[in-house]
């Protein structure tokens, strides 16, 4: 018995790569969930506190979602040059710069100070997306993988969910008092500056157990992927063209509702909510996707998973057009509700996407993970028509994006492309 208490103990003093990983892992999926429903506060923050409509209010996601496209070729080739740990170890302190740097911009009410503070912070993101996902797959046994994935993925969903929680009195309270900055506002982004920092020291600190993969760069010596190649790909596969374009729309759809989502639940005749009460309201909507991703592993074990995401692209589309039709609390549940639809899309559409090639499978990663930049183009498109039609018509928007991901989902429940 005293033996074995031991070696327990020598585990949690000495854990292996494996287990020392997903341990770090936790954090930065967490961490990367709070700040991204905290970032969505800023839209009903700004519009408020500056007097911006919704169009100019949305450039808070174009900012935040940008860097995908703009840095997700020389990111990769970053990562194939210099390994997985390092680029998380960089992503991690860039991020916790960008918090630092938003926090300032915010207490200067500059507008343009904060959309540059939030292009700093969403190129640490953007580090973590793509390195992250793929390095918890190659460090460790490959069975198992998918479930540490899936599990990592619950801590994101918990973060998105706390994130409302705790940002909302801090970012909102001005917004019911009157429209003095206070500096409590910038806690949150401080909080997550130090997290980042500490988990990028972490990783630092244990480069070297945990530097076991690297991305397969035979033939590139330096490092770079050959643009034909970026290109070859994408032609070549039905299933990831149509994905691309999916995870475009879905993060899109996702962050836009996200972002409108307080200004919807404090309309009169919605449920007339103050800003901070909306704000904590939205982790409803994050937290129906914490609930609907479990719920969906556990379904897709009896249902394809292509059929799965036709059924929950349908009833995304569904709910948003109810939120729209539908007076006082029936339509504020129903918006609140779209956030259960999205629970299983990002991982499905992503793996139904990617081609059966393995040998593809990194420049695939790579469009998929680029096309999370719908995050800053649909909600500024959602943003332009809520200024001329209103509010509520607004939604349509999202809606559509449903339908191309329930179209996405028909091809793939056919033959594989």
């Amino acid at each position: 018995m005293t033996a074995l208490m031991a070696k327990a103990l020598t585990s949690l003093e000495k854990p292996d790569a494996p287990t020392l990983l997903f341990r770090l892992s936790v954090g930065v999926f967490f961490i990367g969930g709070f700040l991204t429903s905290s970032v969505s506060l800023l839209v009903p923050q700004l519009k408020l506190m500056l007097t911006l409509d919704y169009a100019q209010a949305f450039l808070v996601q174009l900012a935040f979602h940008l860097s995908y496209l703009l840095f997700a070729l020389p990111i990769t080739a970053f990562i194939v040059a210099a390994g997985y740990i390092r680029a998380i170890s960089l992503g991690l302190a860039v991020m916790a710069a960008g918090c630092v740097a938003l926090a300032v911009a915010q207490g200067s009410l500059s507008f343009a100070l904060v959309l540059g503070a939030l292009l700093l912070l969403s190129g640490g993101q953007t580090f973590l997306q793509i390195a992250s996902n793929t390095v918890v797959t190659v460090i460790g046994p490959s069975r198992g993988a998918a479930g540490r994935l899936t599990l990592l993925q619950g801590f994101n969903s918990l973060g998105t969910v706390l994130g409302p929680l705790v940002s909302a009195p801090l970012l909102l309270a001005q917004v019911d008092h009157g429209h003095e900055w206070r500096p409590i506002a910038a806690l949150p982004f401080i909080l997550t500056a130090l997290v980042t920092a500490a988990l990028g020291i972490a990783y630092a600190r244990h480069r070297k157990p945990l530097e076991t993969g690297r991305l397969d760069t035979e033939g590139q010596d330096d490092g770079f992927v050959p643009t034909h190649a970026l290109f070859r790909v994408l032609l070549e596969s039905r299933r990831l063209r149509w994905g691309t374009l999916a995870i475009f729309v879905y993060v899109g759809a996702e962050v836009a509702i996200g972002g409108l989502l307080p200004s919807v639940l404090m309309r009169p005749d919605r449920l007339g909510a103050s800003a901070v009460t909306a704000g904590q309201l939205v982790a409803l909507y994050w937290g129906g996707a914490m609930v609907g991703r479990f719920a969906g592993a556990w379904g897709m074990r009896r249902i394809s998973e292509a059929r799965m995401l036709l059924w929950v692209s349908l009833g995304a589309v569904v709910c948003t057009l109810s939120a729209v039709v539908l007076p006082g609390a029936a339509g504020a549940i129903a918006l609140v509700a779209v956030g259960l639809c999205n629970a299983i899309m990002y991982p499905t559409i992503y793996a139904l996407a990617l081609p059966e090639d393995a040998r593809a499978a990194p420049v695939a990663s790579m469009w998929l993970c680029m096309a999370v930049v719908g995050g800053a183009l649909v909600p500024v498109v959602t943003g332009m028509v809520a200024d001329v039609a209103g509010l509520l018509p607004s939604l349509v928007v999202p809606a559509l994006c449903y339908v191309l991901i329930g179209g996405f989902a028909s091809i793939c429940q056919g033959k594989r492309a």
